[in-house]
């Protein structure tokens, strides 16, 4: 994405900025009009923050990505998807994870503060995605949910590209026993994403899990662009390292996907 002095910066996933027809970015923190803690760019409305802020830190991302405009849903940590056509109310957005769309100019839009955004696009079929990959949503489900509600779109997993914004890496996630008790009870193969830690605590490899999960899909693409919400917090937002300041709230990250309005090649 070209910046523009007015523009948040955004970072990319190579594999998705090599699709002629498709335009993302993995938003910062930074570019926008926030103050504080959720200082500068927090599109999150579930926030504690200024109304009127958030919309404007929402409304330059929206021109960023040069969409007609921007949906995103109340997420719940669930599997649910929805396929976005019409326009609904900003103010009661349905409840889900993921979003899917043939609909070029709609930017599909997760908000996240250290669970993993995934963008997903089948060119050929002129079909995106994008979902909010948590523990629980990850583990459920939410990305099979995302790519079925692509493929009755006709989107073809084969040619899906998927790409993993930036999230809390292994190093940052502590977690206990009874959290990997959870995953173990679903494949004892997930014990490779938690790393002992210090008495009954382990690390868990929440981006490493998800890359597993959409390559398990086969899709014809699957990347982590990298970068740890915790532990970058000139450039990232991060629930659990506002909990660990003591901080009242905390902003949250938008990244989007969409189909651009005309065919650019």
């Amino acid at each position: 994405m070209n910046e523009h002095r007015s523009h948040p910066p955004a970072l990319e996933a190579d594999l998705v900025a090599g699709l002629r027809n498709i335009r993302h970015g993995f938003f910062t923190r930074k570019g926008g009009v926030s103050e504080g803690i959720y200082a500068s760019l927090n599109c999150g409305p579930g926030s504690s923050d200024d109304g009127n802020a958030v919309a404007e830190n929402r409304r330059r991302a929206t021109e960023a990505l040069k969409a007609d405009r921007l949906a995103t849903v109340y997420q719940v940590h669930g599997t649910d998807v929805v396929t976005v056509d019409e326009r609904w109310n900003p103010d009661n957005p349905p409840k889900a994870d993921g979003l899917a769309t043939d609909r070029p100019g709609i930017a599909l839009g997760i908000l996240t503060a250290d669970c993993a955004p995934v963008l997903l696009a089948d060119e050929d079929a002129s079909v995106v995605g994008a979902c909010h990959a948590g523990w629980r949503g990850a583990l459920d489900g939410v990305t099979d949910a995302t790519i079925a509600a692509m493929e009755k779109l006709g989107a073809r997993r084969d040619r899906i590209a998927a790409a993993i914004g930036p999230c809390i890496s292994q190093k940052s996630y502590q977690v206990g026993g009874e959290f990997r008790d959870i995953f173990l009870n679903s494949a004892s193969e997930n014990s490779r994403y938690f790393q002992p830690d210090d008495a009954d605590r382990f690390r868990f490899d929440l981006p490493g899990y998800v890359t597993a999960r959409l390559q398990a899909a086969k899709l014809g693409a699957v990347t982590w662009i990298g970068g740890d919400t915790y532990t970058d917090a000139d450039s990232l937002f991060s629930y659990r390292r506002s909990t660990h300041r003591g901080e009242e709230d905390y902003g949250r990250a938008l990244s989007a996907i969409m189909l651009s309005p005309g065919r650019e090649d």
